[in-house]
C-alpha cells in the first residue's frame, strides 16, 4: 500500500479522532469517579501519538499549504508523547518517595507541574493547528465547520496560554484548558476529512 498525501492526511484525521473519543472517554469515567486502568488509557494515547508523530510528519513535508498546521500536529505529538510517559513512569515512583521519605512531597509536585507544563503547550500547538486549518476549510467554501474548527483553536490558544503564563493554580481552572484542546481536537479532525474530500 502506497502512503500518497490523501492516504497520511486521512490517516492523521483518523488519530486525531481517536484521541479526542478516547480522551472524551476517560474524562467522563473519571469525573464520574469510575475506575479504569491509567497504564491501559495512558499506554493507548502514548501509542496513538506515537504514530500521529510519523503521519503528521510526513503530511508536513508532503503539504504544499499549510505546513504551520501540520507542523503543529506533529510537534504536539512529540510533547504528548513525553507528557504521557511522565506520568506512567514517574507519578508512582515519586508518589512513593514522596510517601516515604519525610520532605520530599515537593517531589511529586515538580513532576505534575513538569507534566502539566507539556500538557499545555500540546494544546497550544493543536490549538494552532485547528485554527490554520479552519482558516483554510473556511477558504475553501466550508464556513461552518471552518469557523468553529477557528473559533475552538483560538479558544483553546488563549486558554493554555494563560495557563503557561499563569501556572495551574491561576484564575484559570486546568479543566476548561483540557476541554478546549479537546473540542479543537475533535474538530480538527473533523476539519481535516473535509479538506481531504475537497482535494479529490
Amino acid at each position: 500500500m502506497e502512503f500518497t498525501n490523501k492516504r497520511t492526511i486521512l490517516i492523521t484525521a483518523s488519530l486525531l479522532l481517536v484521541l479526542a473519543i478516547s480522551q472524551a472517554i476517560f474524562s467522563a469515567l473519571y469525573s464520574a469517579q469510575i475506575s479504569f486502568s491509567r497504564q491501559f488509557a495512558w499506554g493507548l494515547e502514548a501509542l496513538v501519538f506515537t504514530l500521529l508523530v510519523a503521519f503528521a510528519g510526513s503530511a508536513m513535508v508532503q503539504a504544499k499549504n499549510a505546513q504551520l498546521g501540520w507542523s503543529a500536529i506533529a510537534f504536539s505529538a512529540v510533547l504528548n508523547i513525553v507528557q504521557v510517559s511522565i506520568g506512567l513512569t514517574l507519578f508512582s515512583t515519586f508518589g512513593k518517595v514522596a510517601g516515604t521519605v519525610e520532605g520530599a512531597q515537593p517531589l511529586i509536585s515538580g513532576v505534575v507541574s513538569l507534566s502539566f507544563m507539556i500538557y499545555y503547550a500540546a494544546k497550544v500547538l493543536l490549538g494552532l493547528a485547528a485554527l490554520v486549518f479552519g482558516l483554510s476549510f473556511i477558504a475553501k467554501g466550508g464556513k461552518a465547520i471552518g469557523g468553529l474548527t477557528a473559533l475552538a483553536g483560538g479558544v483553546a490558544m488563549l486558554a493554555n496560554g494563560i495557563l503557561i503564563t499563569f501556572g495551574r493554580d491561576g484564575f484559570l481552572p486546568s479543566g476548561v484548558a483540557g476541554a478546549s484542546g479537546m473540542i479543537a481536537t475533535l474538530l480538527l479532525a473533523i476539519c481535516l476529512f473535509g479538506l481531504n474530500r475537497k482535494a479529490d
